[in-house]
Parts: structure tokens; C-alpha cells; sequence
């Protein structure tokens, strides 16, 4: 897919836009309880996800590429959240508002250590070729569609699926803490 869109001129930046617009809708059609259309544009976003990578790594990875790969995920990850507590205020709010605490911790520590790491000088291909520092943990991008995934086809257990995400989110929060005692802790060298 990469190739024939590299092909037509179409660059990486392109795709992450137009994956973001999709996006936008997947969250209006889960606020709006459409929960199966809402499955199917998320899907749509994270195969432009995918397919924007590969566009990149076809050329050069750029820092705004990288740039905003990450804003734009993070904003519709919250989004979908937000869009949940729309669709039944009642039941998923409180849910919704942990879940969104718990993903302050791990987009914070995620970009705080990537900051961190390229002041350092360190380095990892350990998720393959990126455009900054990628901490792993035991939240990562997988572990986050399936969440969403579960989330749109079980709408009724958003409550009980985000507080499990949410206390997930919470140890991988505390394992990069933890990582970033470690390796961090020595003051840099002039």
C-alpha cells in the first residue's frame, strides 16, 4: 500500500492527516453510540497509522513526521476516551476521567524519557527505526487498539475494561519511572 501510494506522490505527513480526520469521525460516531462505525473508521485510522510509517521509512523520517505521528495518535487515543463519557455520561465519566489520568502518566513519561534520552545521546531500534526514543512498556500501541477494540464491540463494559486499561496504564507508567531512575539518575556529561 505504501508503495503505490509513494508512487501517486502521496507523502507520510498526508496519510497522518488524512488517518487523523478519520479519527475525528471514529470519536463522533462512539460519542454518538455508533459504536460499529466508530470500529471501522479506528481501524481505518490505525492502517494510516501503519501505512504512514512505511511511507516514511521509504524516504527519510522527518521530525515533524515524528512529530505528528505522536500528537496526533495521543489526541485520538484521548479522544476515543472522551468520546465514550459523551455517549453514556452517567456510567463512563468517572471510568473516562481515570483512564485520561492514567494516559498522562504514560504519554508524560514516554516523552519525558524520549527528551531525556536524545540529551544523552541514547539510542534504541529495539520497535524498529523511529524518530525518537520509543520506551516500551506494558501499555504500548498494541495493547491500546485491542482496549479500544474491545471497548466498541462491549460499549456496556467500557466502565470495567478502562479501569483495567487505566491501572495498566498506571504500571507502565511506574516501570518507566523506574527505567528512568536508573538510567537518568548520573548527572549528564559536559
Amino acid at each position: 500500500m505504501a508503495a503505490a501510494l509513494d508512487r501517486r506522490g502521496i507523502g507520510a505527513n498526508g496519510v497522518t492527516l488524512v488517518g487523523f480526520t478519520v479519527g475525528l469521525a471514529a470519536i463522533g460516531a462512539v460519542a454518538l453510540e455508533a459504536y460499529g462505525i466508530g470500529l471501522l473508521l479506528f481501524a481505518i485510522n490505525r492502517v494510516g497509522d501503519g501505512v504512514d510509517g512505511a511511507l516514511a521509512r521509504r524516504h527519510r523520517i522527518t521530525d515533524l513526521g515524528g512529530f505528528l505521528d505522536i500528537v496526533l495518535d495521543f489526541l485520538i487515543y484521548a479522544g476515543l476516551v472522551f468520546g465514550f463519557a459523551l455517549a453514556d455520561p452517567s456510567a463512563n465519566a468517572l471510568p473516562a476521567a481515570f483512564l485520561l489520568f492514567a494516559f498522562m502518566g504514560t504519554g508524560s513519561s514516554f516523552l519525558a524519557f524520549a527528551i531525556m534520552a536524545a540529551r544523552r545521546g541514547l539510542e534504541t531500534t529495539a520497535h524498529g527505526p523511529k524518530s525518537l526514543y520509543y520506551l516500551g512498556g506494558l501499555t504500548e500501541g498494541t495493547e491500546t487498539i485491542l482496549f479500544f477494540v474491545l471497548a466498541m464491540l462491549m460499549p456496556a463494559r467500557f466502565p470495567l475494561l478502562a479501569l483495567l486499561f487505566g491501572a495498566m496504564c498506571w504500571l507502565t507508567t511506574a516501570a518507566r519511572i523506574a527505567t528512568a531512575w536508573r538510567l537518568l539518575r548520573t548527572p549528564r556529561p559536559s
